[in-house]
């Protein structure tokens, strides 16, 4: 992906919005935006965040990206309407953090969901023949309740998942993980709350992390350009504003349709209301 950048990038503020559900081609347009961050030479990134999560692997990868980073730049973190679980996961990976006083965060916790639809084949007369290689190998199908055995497997899964997420946080914001437990059981709560524990440094809006972000890198804040590196539409969308209107629309039906489909049966750390 190519940006048309303007010349001067040491004088100017980066910014990466991560928004929606955290996914593969979230993961994928995210990397490749912190490598040209890295590579151009900007002094600082606003990365901001309006995100439930998402799926763990990718959340990871994104923190990671963004730790390594963070050694060379100052990377500062926005929270917008809901930055939660996988959300807040990423936003740790920032030297510092802000949110707005009524931001939804926190949700530190991991999730996995199957579906049962058992009583609904045997309406319809549909059942399955299964030939597998072991006991497990069709863990989570959907014709079916789970077998104990299952569940102790899919909960020491979730809980070795669960321990990365409260041992980063804990890392991310310097608090301790016993300390970071004590909030980390699932529960959302304001930015306002999120500042009383340490989850977040400030409260503002990203303007005023844009400002901070100016500031610690010591660029006037009123002359100092933001560029924004952000996925290239189509050239049809960008040249009829009604025309991508719709299809933002129609396309965030179809990404949740697929997250939800592409997903079934793995961890997320998602914010589900």
């Amino acid at each position: 992906m190519v940006w048309p950048f303007k010349p001067g990038t040491s004088k100017q503020i980066a910014k990466i919005e991560i928004t929606g559900a955290i996914a593969s081609a979230t993961r994928k347009r995210v990397l490749e935006a912190l490598k040209t961050v890295e590579e151009k030479k900007f002094p600082a990134l606003l990365l901001r965040i309006d995100s439930p999560g998402g799926t763990v692997g990718d959340s990871q990868e994104i923190y990671s990206a963004l730790k390594r980073l963070r050694e060379k730049i100052k990377i500062i973190a926005s929270f917008g309407n809901i930055s939660a679980s996988g959300g807040v996961y990423i936003g740790v990976g920032a030297q510092h953090i802000m949110a707005n006083p009524g931001t939804i965060t926190g949700s530190i916790g991991v999730i996995l969901r199957g579906n049962n639809l058992e009583r609904l084949l045997e309406k319809v007369g549909v059942s399955f023949k299964v030939i597998k290689s072991g006991p497990y190998k069709d863990i989570l199908a959907f014709d079916r309740e789970l077998t104990d055995p299952e569940k102790n497997i899919l909960q020491e899964l979730i809980d070795t998942s669960y321990l990365q997420f409260v041992q980063t946080v804990a890392e991310g914001r310097n608090l301790e993980v016993e300390t970071v437990k004590t909030f980390a059981d699932g529960r959302i709560f304001t930015g306002q709350q999120a500042l009383e524990l340490g989850v977040v440094d400030r409260l503002g809006t990203e303007e005023d992390a844009r400002r901070w972000a100016c500031e610690l890198v010591n660029l006037d804040p009123e002359k100092t350009p933001v560029f924004t590196l952000e996925e290239r539409k189509p050239l049809l969308s960008r040249l009829l504003p009604g025309n991508r209107q719709r299809s933002s629309t129609l396309a965030s039906g179809i990404d949740w349709l697929g997250f939800e489909l592409s997903t079934s049966g793995q961890p997320l750390w998602l914010y589900r209301p």
